[in-house]
């Protein structure tokens, strides 16, 4: 029987505190620019490229109950060729990193944390 869902993911959320801090840091973290405008709120999406789902960051301004509660999983990975480098970049931003750099016979990861607690895991897969 078919969905009236369709089987693909639109957008990733993650909720932030601070927006403006929060844009700043995850352009920097992937190397794009801020798009021009004012982004007071409640959403800023980051394009991850066509046919990706966007990563869109949440302050909830106009949630006057909304409690940010930093999930103790990862919320989602990241790519990165070279882990070694991606794990240089990190701690050049700041990031908390939560795992050291593990490896296994398809890949390696490390996680870290983002300015609000949020935990994000980078990978590189050997194909």
């Amino acid at each position: 029987m078919p969905s009236p869902i369709h089987n693909r993911v639109d957008t990733i959320f993650v909720h932030v505190a601070d927006l403006q801090k929060s844009i700043h840091w995850y352009s920097k973290l992937l190397g794009i620019p801020v798009a021009e405008g004012n982004h007071a709120g409640p959403i800023y999406t980051l394009d991850m490229g066509p046919g990706r789902p966007g990563l869109t960051l949440d302050n909830h301004c106009f949630d006057s109950d909304y409690e940010l509660v930093p999930s103790n999983q990862p919320l989602f990975n990241l790519s990165a060729p070279d882990i070694h480098e991606a794990y240089r970049h990190v701690k050049e931003l700041g990031a908390e990193i939560v795992s050291e750099i593990q490896t296994y016979p398809d890949l390696s990861d490390f996680s870290f944390r983002d300015p609000d607690g949020n935990i994000i895991m980078v990978c590189t897969c050997f194909t």
